[in-house]
């Protein structure tokens, strides 16, 4: 199977993922709060870079979880930074 390239729009939502993930976890460290949310290290790092700008949702769910962020807040902040085209629409 061919994935397809990732949009701007798409690799813009994953930086800020990480972005919000990054701020939500604190000073806590990214090994347990890995563990805790049971995902490699490597892979909250990556997330938390915008290496990896589509994680799978139930990544993002036990993340979410680990660090007291709900699903719904989590995707207004990730989606709120639109274009005013796309605002619009």
């Amino acid at each position: 199977m061919v994935r397809l390239p990732l949009t701007p729009e798409e690799l813009e939502r994953g930086r800020r993922l990480g972005a919000l993930l990054r701020r939500a976890r604190g000073d806590r460290s990214m090994l347990d709060v890995a563990l805790d949310a049971g995902v490699s290290p490597e892979t909250l790092r990556k997330i938390e870079t915008g290496r990896v700008a589509t994680p799978a949702f139930p990544t993002i769910a036990a993340i979410a979880a680990v660090l007291g962020l709900s699903l719904d807040a989590v995707w207004a902040e990730i989606s709120e930074a639109r274009a005013p085209e796309q605002l619009a629409s």
